[in-house]
Formats: C-alpha cells, sequence, structure tokens
C-alpha cells in the first residue's frame, strides 16, 4: 500500500457522521492488540486553549528528560500534524503499516454500518503509535465534550478542563453546566481534574469530578497565574504560585488567558513527573503553538489567531488591546455552523474587513460574513473568495504603524499561515530513475509515474498547494507546455497536497505571468515561484560573503573534547595562530566553538565557555574574515557578539528560545542546525520516510520563529546537521541533495568535514581528509553558500575548482 492509498481511506472515513461513545475506538484498538497498553495518558478538554494547554504540558515533560507523545487537532497542512512523538510527525510508512492492519477490520464494520469514523481512527492510530513508539506519556486533546470522546477509550493519570463556553449545543448540552459536566467526564482517578473554569462551569465540574485544582487569577484560585504583560511582540511574562511551588516564566504565547493554560499544563506536568522549577520555567517557554496570537511580521503588524467562538473572539480583542497601531484591517473566515454575528460583535471595530472562504465545503460564504460586519456597522467590507487573497488584499491597503487581523477559523488561519511556510524544492534529476524517485515522493499513482518520469528530467520543482490551486496550476503548465503532477490524495476539504512542476525556466516565467491574475491566492504563488527560480528577482545583498559564491568556514575549537581537534587549539595562543593561518588560506569566516558537541560530550557552565572563547574573538576579531560564534548557548551568544563575533552558530536548532532574539537584538546572521540531540546521542535512532524532505520540513517552523524574531530569511542560515540524527546514507542523501534545501528560501550551510559519515566509504578517523574535499566540492557544485571545514586550504582550493568550472571568467589567475 502508497501512503496516498493509506490517507485517502483514512481521509474517506469522513463520510462517517460523528457518534458518541467510545465503543468502536475501543473495539478497533482491540482488533490491533490494544498496542497502547503501558503508555500513560493525559488528556486536555475545554472549549478553548486546549491545544495551547497539550503543547506546553508536553514541552515541560520533554524538559524533564520524558518521550512525549501529542495527539491535537486540526492540522494546518499535513494530517500528519496532529500526531508527534518528541515534536517529529508520524512517518507515513508508520500511517501505512497502520492501514494496512486495520483495512479489513474497518471495511468490515463499513458492511454492517458501524464503521469508525474519522476521528475515531485518527484517535485510534495516535494511540497505537504512541504504543509503538514507547513513549513515557502521551497527551491527548479532547475532540468534542469529554465524556463519549474518542479520546476517551483511554483511563488517563492526570487531565484538565481549560474552560467551558457555550459550543456544540445539541451535541453535548444546551447549558453551560451541561456542556461542563459533560468535559468533566475525563477526570482521572487518583488525583485532582485541573480546571480553569469559573462560575457555573467550576460548579458543574466539581459535581462531576468531585476533586479539582482551580488555576486562574481569582483569589480563591488553588494555583495563582499571573498574566504579566508582553515582554515582546511575540512572548509574555507570567508568574505561576501553587502551595508549595512556583515560578517566573516568558511564554511564547500571548493573552492573559494563555498564563492560565501555562499554569493548567504545570499542574498536569507535575502529576505526571517529577518537574522542576527550572524544567517549567524552560518547558514554558517553548510551548509555542501556531495559530493562536501568533505574530507573523511587525511593519504592518500581522496576526493569526485561530479564534472560533464567541468566547474566543473576547479573549482576542483583549489581547489586540495589548497593541498600539492605526488602523485595524479584519481578514476573516468562519465555519458555517458558527455564530458569526456574536463573533463579529466579541472582536474589536475593525477598521476594513476582508470577508473570505477558507477551502471547505463547511464554511460560510464570504457573502454571509460580510454582512454580519455591515450589520454591525463596518463601512469598509470587501469580499475576497480566497484567504490567501484576501490576506493579499489586506496587505496591499495596510500601512506600516496597522494591525492585519486573520481570524474566525483555524482552517483561515492555517491557508494565511501557508504564505510563510509553504517550501519550493528545487529538485535536481538528471535521469529516469530520479525521475520515478521524485514523482513517487510527490505520491503520485503508478500510472502517473510511468507517463511523466521522462518529461520529469528538466527543471523540476515541488510544493503543496491548496487543492483548486493544484487544478489551476496545472491546467495552466499543461496549457504552455510544462506539466505538472498532483499527488495522488484524493481532492479533500482541507489541508494542501503535494505537486510536481516540470518546465523549463521560460516555462515557469510564463507560469507565473499567467497565474498572477488568477483567484485563489495564485498572484502570491506566481511571486513566491519567481523568487525561487530567481525570475526577474531584484538583488538585496549585505555583503556577505556568501552572497555571491561559496564561502569557507573554518573550525575553531578551543575544547579538550571536540571529536576531530580536541585539544589542539585548547590554548589561547595556539586558537589565535590557527586563525591567522586558516584567513591566509582563504577563510572566510572562523567559527569559534567552546564547548564539544561529541556522542557523550559533557555540558560546560556559560561561565566556562565564556572564559574559553571570548579572548580569541577579542583577539581576532580585526582578521580579514567574519567571526561565527558555534554555540547552544545564548548567554554565550551575547558575550561573543559584544566581544566582536558577527555569526551565530546554533547545533541545537534554538534550543534556547532566547538565541533567536539575541540574533535578531544585534542583527546578526543565525545558523540553525537540524539537531535532535546536541550533543549527539548515538542510539537514538531516528526515522525518517524522505531524509532530505523531512529535514526542510522539521526546519521550517525554526526559521519561521528566528523570522518572527526580526530577522530576514536572507540572514538565517540553514545547516541540515549532518551527523546528528541520521546515519551515513541519509548524511550522503542529504549532501547529494543540498540544493532541495534551498526551498526554505535561506542561505545553506553543510557541515561535513572528517565526519563519521565517510566511514561508509572506507575511511576512518584520520583518513577523511581527501573525503571531506570530495564532500566540499560536491556541496558547492550543488549550490551550498557556506561549507564548514577544518582543512581549510584544501577545500577552498576545491571551492575554486567549482567556480572556474561555473564561470570560469571571473577566476582571476595569479
Amino acid at each position: 500500500m502508497d501512503y496516498h492509498e493509506a490517507a485517502n481511506f483514512l481521509f474517506d472515513l469522513r463520510r462517517f457522521r460523528p457518534k458518541p461513545g467510545t465503543d468502536s475506538t475501543a473495539d478497533l484498538l482491540a482488533h490491533l492488540g490494544d498496542p497502547h497498553d503501558g503508555v500513560q495518558f493525559v488528556q486536555v478538554a475545554g472549549s478553548n486553549g486546549k491545544g495551547s494547554t497539550a503543547r506546553m504540558s508536553e514541552q515541560v515533560l520533554r524538559e524533564a528528560g520524558l518521550t512525549v507523545g501529542l495527539y491535537t487537532s486540526p492540522h494546518f497542512d499535513d494530517v500528519r500534524e496532529r500526531i508527534t512523538v518528541d515534536g517529529r510527525k508520524i512517518t507515513k510508512s508508520a500511517m501505512v503499516e497502520f492501514v494496512e492492519d486495520a483495512h479489513d477490520y474497518v471495511t468490515d464494520r463499513a458492511v454492517d454500518g458501524t464503521s469508525p469514523t474519522f476521528f475515531e481512527t485518527m484517535t485510534a492510530m495516535a494511540v497505537w503509535y504512541f504504543g509503538r513508539e514507547e513513549v513515557d506519556v502521551a497527551i491527548l486533546e479532547v475532540g468534542i465534550g469529554g465524556r463519549y470522546d474518542a479520546t476517551s477509550v483511554v483511563d488517563p493519570i492526570a487531565a484538565a478542563v481549560t474552560s467551558v463556553t457555550l459550543e456544540h449545543t445539541g451535541i453535548i448540552g444546551e447549558t453551560v453546566e451541561e456542556i461542563a459536566r459533560d468535559k468533566a467526564h475525563v477526570a482521572p482517578v487518583d488525583v485532582p481534574l485541573v480546571t480553569g473554569a469559573t462560575g457555573d462551569a467550576l460548579d458543574a465540574i466539581r459535581e462531576q469530578a468531585n476533586d479539582v485544582v482551580l488555576v486562574g487569577k481569582e483569589a480563591d484560585a488553588d494555583v495563582q497565574a499571573t498574566y504579566e504583560g508582553r515582554t515582546n511582540h511575540t512572548e509574555a511574562a507570567i508568574s505561576l504560585s501553587g502551595s508549595d511551588w512556583g515560578v517566573e516564566t516568558t511564554i511564547p504565547l500571548l493573552g492573559e488567558y494563555q498564563a492560565q493554560n501555562a499554569g493548567i499544563a504545570a499542574v498536569l506536568a507535575r502529576q505526571v513527573a517529577d518537574v522542576s522549577e527550572n524544567d517549567l520555567a524552560s518547558g514554558l517557554r517553548k510551548g509555542f503553538w501556531p495559530g493562536r496570537f501568533e505574530v507573523m511580521r511587525t511593519d504592518p503588524l500581522v496576526v493569526l489567531d485561530g479564534a472560533h467562538n464567541p468566547g474566543a473572539c473576547e479573549a482576542l480583542a483583549e489581547t489586540v488591546a495589548e497593541f498600539d497601531y492605526d488602523e485595524l484591517h479584519l481578514v476573516f473566515g468562519a465555519m458555517h455552523d458558527k455564530d458569526v454575528q456574536s463573533m463579529a460583535d466579541a472582536l474589536p471595530k475593525p477598521d476594513r474587513v476582508v470577508a473570505t472562504h477558507p477551502n471547505l465545503d463547511r464554511s460560510e460564504d464570504e457573502e454571509v460574513v460580510a454582512r454580519a460586519f455591515e450589520e454591525r456597522g463596518s463601512n469598509d467590507v470587501v469580499r475576497v473568495s480566497s484567504v490567501e487573497s484576501a490576506l493579499e488584499s489586506a496587505l496591499e491597503e495596510a500601512e506600516a504603524d496597522d494591525l492585519i487581523l486573520v481570524t474566525g477559523s483555524l482552517f483561515a488561519v492555517a491557508e494565511a499561515r501557508s504564505r510563510w511556510t509553504r517550501a519550493e524544492i528545487p529538485k535536481q534529476i538528471g535521469n529516469l530513475e530520479e525521475a520515478r524517485d521524485a514523482l513517487e515522493g510527490t505520491h503520485v499513482t503508478e500510472p502517473g509515474v510511468w507517463r511523466m518520469r521522462e518529461k520529469a528530467v528538466h527543471r523540476v520543482l515541488k510544493t503543496r498547494v491548496q487543492v483548486q490551486q493544484a487544478q489551476h496550476i496545472k491546467e495552466e503548465m499543461l496549457s504552455i507546455g510544462g506539466e505538472c503532477a498532483r499527488s495522488g490524495l484524493n481532492d479533500r476539504d482541507d489541508g494542501n497536497i503535494d505537486v510536481l512542476l516540470m518546465g523549463t525556466l521560460a516555462q515557469y516565467k510564463q507560469l507565473a505571468e499567467t497565474i498572477e491574475a488568477k483567484p485563489y491566492g495564485l498572484s502570491v504563488f506566481a511571486d513566491e515561484l519567481r523568487k525561487t527560480l530567481g525570475i526577474q528577482q531584484a538583488e538585496n545583498e549585505r555583503g556577505y560573503p556568501w552572497e555571491d559564491r561559496t564561502a569557507v568556514m573554518g573550525i575553531l575549537n578551543v575544547t579538550p573534547d571536540s571529536f576531530h581537534d580536541g585539544g589542539e587549539y585548547e590554548a589561547h595562543e595556539d586558537a589565535i595562530e590557527r586563525a591567522n593561518g586558516m584567513v591566509e588560506s582563504g577563510a572566510d569566516i572562523i567559527d569559534i566553538g567552546g564547548e564539544s558537541t561529541r556522542p557523550g560530550a559533557d555540558e560546560i557552565s556559560n561561565e566556562e565557555e565564556i572564559e574559553r572563547i571570548v579572548p580569541v574573538i577579542e583577539a581576532i576579531r580585526d582578521l580579514d574574515a567574519m567571526i561565527s560564534v558555534d554555540t547552544r548557548k545564548a548567554e554565550v551568544a551575547r558575550a561573543a557578539l559584544d566581544a566582536g563575533a558577527d555569526i551565530i552558530n546554533d547545533v541545537s536548532g534554538l534550543a534556547d528560545p532566547e538565541m533567536r532574539f539575541v540574533a535578531a537584538e544585534y542583527d546578526a546572521p543565525l545558523v540553525v542546525m537540524h539537531s535532535l540531540d546536541a550533543p549527539v546521542v548515538p542510539e537514538h535512532e531516528v526515522e525518517y520516510d524522505d531524509v532530505v524532505e523531512d529535514v526542510i520540513a522539521e526546519l521550517e517552523e525554526r526559521v519561521l520563529l528566528a523570522e518572527k524574531a526580526g530577522l530576514d530569511r536572507d540572514q538565517i542560515i540553514v545547516d541540515p546537521g549532518l551527523g546528528f540524527g541520521k546515519h551515513a546514507t541519509e548524511n550522503f542523501e542529504l549532501l547529494g541533495r543540498t540544493g532541495e534545501l534551498h526551498g526554505l528560501d535561506c542561505p545553506v550551510l553543510i557541515g561535513h568535514s572528517h565526519k563519521s559519515m565517510f566511514d561508509l566509504i572506507g575511511r576512518k578517523a584520520g583518513e577523511r581528509g581527501p573525503a571531506t574535499v570530495a564532500g566540499t566540492t560536491i556541496a558547492a557544485e550543488r549550490g551550498a553558500d557556506i561549507v564548514r571545514v577544518h582543512d581549510v586550504k584544501a577545500n577552498v582550493a576545491a571551492v575554486r575548482a567549482v567556480e572556474a568550472i561555473e564561470a570560469p571568467t571571473t577566476i582571476d589567475e595569479p
């Protein structure tokens, strides 16, 4: 079974209407052998704030050293987002394995009309996967209610009801009390139910659950959660205080209600594991959750928030009030079962409304949305059919000091968010086998692969777009003589699908011109297409050495224990001499590291790391080369920049949440590496479907965090992390497909020097110099902007040789 067949099977289950009860999910799990036995579960129910609370709980428990599964809904782009382990999506191969095991059983149940629904089957798959991966704990976001929700198939060791408002009346209750009572059925047996509910809802929860921990700002709350206000445009300070514990920290979620959610998450984590106050502070700060008052840019201020009911819109209005702005441009799209009028009443009055229609059958028509705001008194209301085009309209009209707010539904937010998250991945395809791999990787059906494989030996680009967009792009590409292969996933009313474009540069140019005036947000895609392929794009250079050629970064480890040169340059005078020699040999950048990330390396204090590197930086800062600091710690990075460093090289991929803000404050280029462990943990087995595309997808959110902190993408350098959580064959795959990493629209760094990946070709430690030079040649030829190496002179020669082939007239003869 192929992935697209497995995914289509799951999506087709949406034809079955939701039904109350957990029997269907339990029966499916029993058929699979109850693979979740032994896993500890946490349930998070509530009307609003479930996802944020679940995410923060997950991050705190991961900070405490646990392996954590997380199940949430809905998804933004890919259905696999709903099921993660330690932040990584369920693999496509695992989805196929599950569907193969469940297929016949589910089909048999469909025959007699008792098939599990899409949500029930997804829940079963999440629970199955968490058992398969042997997680320490799994956090389940409840769908609707609690008593009859599919997630209640488990017996939780901890649970929460975040908040209660009138929602899903007719399904779980007609009053707040009935709804609260239904949600409170998630209460665990041995520990109190955690809640932030108030008033009648709280009374009903106490009647149902008996033992309750109340989190909030009220005087009678068991845990005080205080919102201290914004610390910057994306974070806020909070303080939490229990009977015998307390923590002050910053969270990446704005709004007073998020302090309460953080408090609930903290209590849940403390019920599950021995969590320190440091774990709480650090984990909560890492609990970013997309689409929840997410600030995407600041000029104008663009905010995405998935508020989808009147209560959430009221809370959103309070958070908006924390910002100063001139005019409010509202992009609003909602589902047809929502009280749009009450949501409009709850929001701050906009100066301009762009009524829109998310790409789902159950979306409310933009005309209805427009009428709701006009009846409320909004004079400037326009109708735009697609969310991406609606956002583009708002951006065109807004001034630098205005606020653009996209809200009404998480589905609307997801479509708007694709403006920042969609990657156009250039493919280097030279033969039929590579063409087949690219087509199959796009989940094209077998007949389609056979028909189009010859046409794919061309200029090829892979991306993800909405179904409507894919259809128009395909029609236009075919009309100009190119080709477009669509994923075999059936047309569906949420998320995006893969497409593979094949054509000449001239055809891409014509495609961009043709779709620029088309609806469905295609004008935005046209701009992205031009940028990716360098079509009619003005250069915006900053003077960095990697802007017009492959730059060479020389490695200078002032450590006693680094894997290749540990101890050689530990003495400051040796390090300074080494730096001078590398610059004389042609190094463009000197990368100074004071802490080893080799397997088994011990972490050192900030003070010791600073003492190792700062004197060297101060001594070499006048050399004719940029200086990079190789560190995982924001405090060390700040000290290095103050001493004269120019670049931050973070091999942890922004594990320290402060790092991105330090880089933005100093306007310093920032290397963001794909890293699952730093230092490296050799026994950490990682499963990839396609290591290159998986790395790109996982780096995308890291890059976006840096961008939202205030850096431009040309300052954010991505490193695929060769040797970090990858086998040797996967490292070579990444090296060979270096060019695809430019799909992130960032400079690319390749760090392969003397790594154990060369064991694959029979080169042991001490014998990897020539192999490293060969790797540099491959990386440079395939578009690397920076190569990070120990042996500068030999690798500079390799880079210059590639330059001489590609542009011989630009090379100066000695």
